[in-house]
């Protein structure tokens, strides 16, 4: 993998070396068999990308930029143990994503405001009043829950799935969704990922970005599918100067390395540098 990151990777996700993309398509077009889906799906609707921001105040930013200093020492006090200590230090980074999405994933009693958790509540009232039907995706079971708790308060009806949810009940679930006017489904990204057919909807809102864009791909397929009529809109809230906005950056340049190759997982964040980690915070 060194080596293929080496030749190939990072020359064509950073450098753009368009010489180096071709050499590696060629190299392993005759092993691959492709088929997308608008070649298949003459008249599948569209399907539009959009990236809603949402500027972290107050509190919140005070936890996070507490919680960039945290890992930036993390990282810069390892030395040699740099590699083995890489756990600790993505559990650390899966704490700052948490802040993102709101603190009180993380923090106990937490009462302060939380940017992204508006900006959601705000995008699916507009919806609702438009007369959408909404999918919302959360990697976070527990951010689910709290949306579930502004769902209530504004008196919205909404369905659940999470990878707790039992094969009938999502089915019915499904069904109900498709078939009634209730105009939310919260779901878990890893449950919602594969199986679903929910054409009912045609809003699509991921309110955390994930490492590898192919997944959050296949969730947002879960409605932009055969038997969508309507042109499916796609919502990515990103909290603005953050961690995810970097992640968004890599998803793109993985996305483009994976159009180039073919590929579509992208490369595991454990085998980032210290350099690249601390670029991800943006220090």
């Amino acid at each position: 993998y060194d080596r293929f990151r080496k030749d190939y990777e990072l020359p064509i996700s950073r450098q753009k070396d368009e010489r180096r993309a071709k050499a590696l398509k060629n190299m392993i077009a005759p092993f691959l068999l492709r088929r997308r889906k608008a070649d298949v799906l003459k008249d599948l609707s569209d399907k539009i990308e959009e990236v809603h921001y949402a500027k972290l105040t107050g509190e919140q930013q005070k936890l996070y930029d507490a919680q960039v200093i945290r890992i930036r020492d993390l990282i810069e006090t390892k030395g040699d143990d740099f590699n083995t200590s890489k756990i600790q230090i993505l559990a650390e980074l899966t704490k700052i994503r948490q802040i993102c999405c709101d603190p009180a994933l993380i923090f106990d009693g937490y009462k302060g405001e939380s940017s992204k958790r508006e900006a959601a509540l705000d995008l699916i009232q507009t919806a609702i009043s438009g007369g959408h039907k909404i999918l919302l995706f959360s990697q976070f079971t527990s951010m689910l829950a709290l949306l579930e708790e502004d769902l209530r308060k504004a008196g919205l009806d909404y369905y659940q799935i999470t990878g707790a949810t039992a094969k009938e009940e999502r089915l019915r679930l499904v069904n109900a969704f498709n078939a009634d006017d209730t105009p939310i489904f919260l779901i878990s990204l890893k449950a919602g990922g594969t199986g679903l057919n929910l054409t009912g909807a045609d809003i699509v809102i991921h309110y955390d970005p994930w490492w590898n864009l192919a997944v959050q791909d296949q969730a947002t397929d879960r409605a932009h599918r055969i038997g969508q009529t309507k042109n499916v809109t796609v919502y990515r809230i990103i909290a603005r100067d953050t961690i995810e906005e970097r992640i968004m950056q890599i998803q793109e340049s993985k996305k483009e390395l994976a159009d180039a190759i073919l590929s579509g997982e992208a490369r595991s964040l454990g085998s980032m540098s210290r350099e690249e980690l601390l670029q991800l915070l943006g220090v």
